[in-house]
């Protein structure tokens, strides 16, 4: 065969080998109990675990629940959205993290309507642990039994800007129900309208100048400090917050 031929003949199949990488991620898939991790992720052949189905999602696409199950731990490295809308969507962490969040510095992330849980084991370290992303919205999740002298519900501890926003929430029965410690001083949590209850040692614990939290109509409660803020980090109060008496600080003025 021409030289020319064959070079015609390679780039063909370099063209389909590309489209068929593209056609692979959708930018809706879906997951269900009964699916399984070989399907497309279709509506009607879901895959069976977030994992399963990341790699098939395009970025900046959505990551739906059909029905209830337990999908399993995941690392997010790209704008994306994992929603789950009335369904039982169990990310079960026992000795690890449920979903490190580990994208680009202009990327978007979505949890929403998820139940992680930590089972109180010694090992389990986080329930949402953000290392890079811009900006994260956690909402309608629950987070509970991440109990290890360094587990938090959520931590947030990256070198670039980031902001996590917390809305309508449950983070329950943790050693710190939320943790700002960006080496990079510039993490901001923003928890609103939100509860965070029995964590052995703080509710919002902010750390190193520069982090921040911003909270407004949240109950922080059933624990020795519910708003802990060290190295010069701030905590500002934007509405109504129900905070555990008897400890310092027990009230955040607004503003």
């Amino acid at each position: 065969m021409h030289t020319s031929v064959k070079l015609a003949a390679l780039m063909t199949v370099l063209c389909l080998g590309s489209a068929t990488s593209a056609m692979a991620q959708a930018t809706r898939t879906w997951i269900s109990g009964v699916g399984d991790d070989v399907n497309p992720c279709s509506r009607t052949a879901p895959c069976k675990t977030f994992a399963g189905a990341i790699s098939k999602t395009a970025a900046g696409g959505e990551i739906n629940v059909l029905d209830p199950g337990a999908f399993g731990t995941v690392t997010i490295t790209k704008s994306i959205t994992l929603r789950s809308d009335g369904m039982e969507a169990g990310v079960l962490a026992t000795g690890t993290t449920g979903i490190i969040i580990n994208a680009a510095a202009t990327d978007k992330v979505v949890i929403d309507g998820l139940d992680i849980e930590g089972a109180n084991n010694a090992a389990s370290a986080f329930g949402i642990h953000v290392l890079s992303a811009r900006d994260v919205l956690v909402r309608n999740t629950s987070i509970r039994g991440f109990v290890s002298a360094t587990s938090a519900g959520i931590q947030v501890n990256g070198n670039n800007q980031i902001s996590v926003t917390v809305e309508g929430s449950t983070i329950f029965n943790n050693t710190v129900g939320i943790l700002v410690m960006s080496p990079g001083l510039n993490g901001t949590a923003r928890v609103y309208n939100s509860h965070i209850y029995a964590s052995s040692a703080a509710g919002i614990r902010v750390t190193g100048a520069g982090n921040r939290a911003e909270i407004s109509g949240n109950e922080i409660i059933r624990t020795p400090l519910s708003l802990e803020i060290l190295s010069g980090a701030t905590i500002n109060s934007y509405g109504d917050n129900v905070l555990t008496f008897g400890n310092a600080p027990t009230v955040v003025p607004k503003g």
